[in-house]
């Protein structure tokens, strides 16, 4: 017997991830698009050659992986769905949970897009996107009285339009995955800190000098000071001795 390549017995593919394949390449090449719908389950099941539980099973798991929606009693196919980043969120915070990646380097992730997002947005943004942004300021400044949760959502809605503003839609997806994954393991934590008005003060002058660099069109500040507070803001909620890949980010930069 050779010593080269060891190989390992093949498991069968089920036929209903057949159908899952055809489809996800259907949507992927653009032959079936957002609002578009699917063939009735009678249909797919003639289609296919399978079973109605085959077709079932396969309907089940592309609607789990949020690609089409089905409505109990809807006499039409179900409908292909927008792409939507909850999937890609649930699954990065998953990884974290389970210690595939940690915390130290979610965070890292966060400081490269948000530094990468603010230098763009500083030397791309029209009028209208840095309205859109002190407009999310002022929200975030009047929600430190009103509660957690305001407060919250104006601050994902700055760091949008900080990503619309990139002009790059990868950057845009990848940010509001990974600032979904931090703030689902943390939210908590600040929502119910002693001194939370204190940390909304401090995210707030945070957002505001990113603002002000963006306003000026300095790339480099915007950039720098994004990953700066950044580190600022959550190195507290990453061990010292984790906390490498964040202080590499920023460790040639003023402070």
């Amino acid at each position: 017997m050779s010593d080269g390549a060891q190989f390992q017995q093949v498991s069968p593919v089920r036929l209903y991830q057949r159908i899952v394949e055809q489809i996800e390449q259907a949507i992927t090449r653009g032959d079936l698009k957002p609002g578009q719908r699917l063939p009735s389950e009678r249909e797919l099941v003639t289609q296919f050659g399978a079973s109605r539980p085959t077709v079932r099973e396969a309907l089940r798991v592309l609607e789990s992986n949020g690609l089409i929606r089905s409505r109990p009693g809807d006499p039409n196919g179900p409908e292909i769905l927008p792409f939507s980043s909850a999937g890609l969120t649930k699954e990065m915070t998953r990884l974290v949970q389970f210690d595939n990646v940690s915390m130290a380097e979610l965070i890292s992730f966060r400081m490269i897009l948000d530094g990468s997002a603010s230098m763009l947005a500083a030397r791309l943004r029209s009028e209208e996107e840095l309205s859109a942004m002190e407009r999310t300021i002022a929200v975030m400044s009047d929600a430190i009285e009103t509660g957690y949760d305001e407060f919250s959502k104006a601050d994902v809605a700055f760091h949008e339009a900080v990503a619309v503003a990139s002009r790059n839609s990868l950057i845009e997806v990848c940010n509001q995955v990974v600032r979904g994954a931090v703030l689902s393991l943390i939210s908590d934590k600040v929502a119910h800190a002693h001194n939370r008005k204190a940390l909304m003060r401090e995210s707030l002058q945070h957002h505001q000098e990113v603002l002000e660099a963006i306003r000026a069109r300095d790339g480099a500040a915007a950039a720098r000071i994004s990953r700066r507070k950044l580190l600022d803001y959550y190195a507290g909620y990453v061990p010292e001795s984790e906390q490498g890949p964040l202080l590499a980010l920023v460790d040639d930069e003023e402070p």
